[in-house]
């Protein structure tokens, strides 16, 4: 196997008396889509929460590259490549979709105005035409506002941010959730073109069928631990489903 792009050891994190994350451990390798499973309260968020930033683990080191990284803030996490599409989505619903996708990385114009703080809004928009369409997230209209648009085309905004943004790895917190048959597709088309782009992709996602047709591998999750890993073409489901809920044991020291 490769150098791990980005290993996650013995991570703890407990909110008073919960321990969210007990010793887990996590390895994304460069390029690859891995799936983070487990039921409810198996750590999947927090473990995700701490790669990206949002909260700061009690105990554990995260390499990336090879070199221990600390990761406090979502910038720290952005300024190592690590963009995150989360449930929710994140966008700013009164924003057009170059608003959203350039959101806190805003292009000023040049000279005065920039100095004075004017956004170059049609260069933006330019930008942001060419990115959706390079991706071939199909907007009806690129000047409505995203609380109007459907959640495909939603979900098709905030995957395309990542991707413009992500030199390394994208974190997917159930990307196709509450999506219809087509829409899923469209995800599943642009998770493809991240991994040949050479970036990774994490996904976080409770259906399986969706997890076995696109993921090279997949890390399961229990009470807070890694328990297993797989090579998705060489297991089945059942074998999955029997890590996730404790039939099998422990396939390494967590």
């Amino acid at each position: 196997m490769p150098v791990p792009l980005l290993e996650v050891t013995n991570i703890a994190k407990r909110y008073g008396h919960i321990e969210a994350l007990r010793g887990a451990n996590f390895t994304v390798y460069p390029g690859e889509i891995v799936a983070l499973l487990g039921d409810n309260g198996a750590g999947k968020s927090s473990l995700i929460k701490t790669i990206c930033g949002v909260t700061k683990p009690d105990a554990g080191e995260i390499r990336f590259n090879g070199q221990v990284v600390t990761i406090d803030s979502p910038q720290a996490s952005r300024d190592l490549g690590i963009e995150t599409v989360y449930q929710d989505l994140a966008l700013a619903p009164d924003l057009d979709p170059a608003g959203n996708l350039f959101l806190g990385k805003e292009i000023l114009y040049p000279g005065l105005l920039g100095w004075l703080g004017v956004l170059d809004k049609p260069e933006m928009r330019r930008q942001a035409e060419a990115s959706f369409a390079r991706l071939n997230v199909k907007l009806q209209d690129i000047n409505a506002k995203v609380v109007n648009m459907s959640g495909g085309q939603r979900q098709g905004v905030a995957v395309a941010r990542a991707m413009v943004w992500a030199s390394k790895i994208i974190l997917m917190d159930e990307p196709t959730a509450a999506l219809g048959v087509v829409q899923t597709r469209n995800v599943s088309e642009l998770i493809r073109q991240v991994k040949a782009a050479g970036v990774a992709v994490v996904l976080v996602s409770h259906n399986l069928p969706y997890v076995f047709e696109i993921a090279d591998r997949i890390e399961v999750m229990r009470l807070g631990r890694r328990v297993a890993r797989f090579v998705t073409a060489e297991t089945t489901m059942d074998e999955v489903l029997d890590a996730m809920t404790g039939v099998t044991a422990p396939q390494e020291a967590a």
